[in-house]
């Protein structure tokens, strides 16, 4: 466990499109992930994002999410 600080925030906005939020203050519905790669990937396989939003994530989400934590890992 980690505190929310540590976290990165992953939103579905009104419009349904999934965001990273780094700053934890951006409007929607959110899920933590740590900020790294391998707990994306944890996420992806136990379908942790899915279980947390209450439906399917398209593939698509998912690969943005992964180009989005790359850019913030990087940093």
């Amino acid at each position: 466990m980690k505190s929310k600080k540590e976290m990165i925030r992953v939103i579905r906005t009104s419009e349904g499109e999934f965001l990273l939020d780094a700053t934890g203050r951006k409007n929607g519905r959110g899920a933590y992930l740590c900020p790294n790669g391998g707990c994306l990937a944890k996420a992806v396989k136990n379908k942790g994002l899915e279980r947390s939003f209450k439906q399917a994530i398209p593939k698509e989400v998912y690969e943005a999410l992964e180009k989005e934590m790359e850019v913030l890992e990087s940093e």
